[in-house]
């Protein structure tokens, strides 16, 4: 591991804040992906970069990783496929229906999806007070997603768009709770492995959207949009979440989602000029609050 990622890769707060940061820009870029590359190129793209990346910085690792592969070939296949390729082909395929407001208000659902399936699996209890703290995080994510008017879930149209991102979200939180089971190596090792697995299996849908000709080569804008997806939301953001997940458990690691939509409509108010309301300061207060609650609450 490069020398300065190891103060860093001590500290769970710190690298789950920086993944729900590259998280919540990945949400802007995926928006603004639209018309510039194809979903499929994108997803393909992405993980071509990762595998730059890995071979760049990790290369030790990249063949512990295939060693693993071959040990573990069901989980790991398994993980990569629709923990990285399946969830990401979604998420991009939404991003062409369905509007902002509903990608960023169904985000919220994967702390649930997390909570419920460590249960589920693992009987990891859930607390009345934790209960509680996801409920104030989901009300922070609800007043971002309808600028401070909750009254307009009731006018709120499910699409196609929305529910590809439901069953994102859901895939991603069973991708979060399944870490648990993750073979004994480093989380670089363990990355690697499922990098490969998540670029071979991005190839059918790649092959699907040229067959079916609506693969789309990147404009000046779409490269840029695929560099930062590599380098960020792929490359760092995973190795991070991994690692946090290793340190403090899925259950606390999954309530930092919530974090991805306040952060995204910060950078809609820096980058896209968007006005900044109350109801986003109301928000992070909401959700940074929440998020304490939930991790005092895991601690008593």
């Amino acid at each position: 591991m490069p020398h300065a990622f190891r103060a860093l890769y001590a500290n769970a707060y710190v690298m789950l804040g920086l993944t729900m940061f590259f998280w919540g820009a990945h949400a802007v870029v995926a928006r603004f992906s639209v018309g510039h590359v194809s979903p499929m190129v994108l997803t393909a793209g992405r993980w071509l970069g990762v595998a730059i990346l890995l071979f760049a910085f990790y290369r030790p690792d990249v063949r512990e990783g295939i060693a693993a592969l071959k040990r573990y070939p069901r989980f790991m296949i398994l993980m990569g496929t629709f923990g990285y390729t399946v969830f990401n082909v979604m998420m991009y395929q939404a991003a062409q229906f369905t509007t902002a407001v509903n990608m960023s208000l169904l985000q919220g659902a994967i702390p649930i999806c997390v909570l419920l399936g460590a249960f589920l699996l693992y009987r990891t209890p859930v607390r009345g007070v934790q209960i509680i703290g996801v409920a104030i995080t989901i009300l922070g994510v609800v007043l971002v997603a309808t600028n401070g008017h909750p009254e307009r879930l009731l006018e709120l149209q499910f699409n196609a768009g929305d529910i590809l991102m439901i069953i994102a979200c859901a895939f991603y939180a069973g991708y979060t709770v399944k870490l648990k089971e993750r073979p004994a190596m480093s989380g670089p090792v363990f990355f690697a492995a499922l990098a490969l697995v998540a670029g071979v299996a991005s190839i059918p849908f790649l092959i699907g959207e040229i067959i079916a000709g609506k693969a789309q080569l990147p404009t000046p804008q779409g490269w840029a949009v695929l560099a930062f997806v590599a380098v960020f939301p792929s490359f760092l953001s995973q190795i991070f979440f991994m690692r946090g997940v290793e340190l403090i458990g899925p259950g606390r690691a999954g309530i930092f989602a919530n974090l991805v939509p306040v952060i995204g409509a910060g950078l809609a108010v820096l980058f896209l000029g968007e006005p900044f309301g109350w109801h986003h300061a109301a928000a992070l207060v909401l959700v940074l609050g929440g998020i304490a609650i939930a991790e005092r609450a895991r601690r008593v």
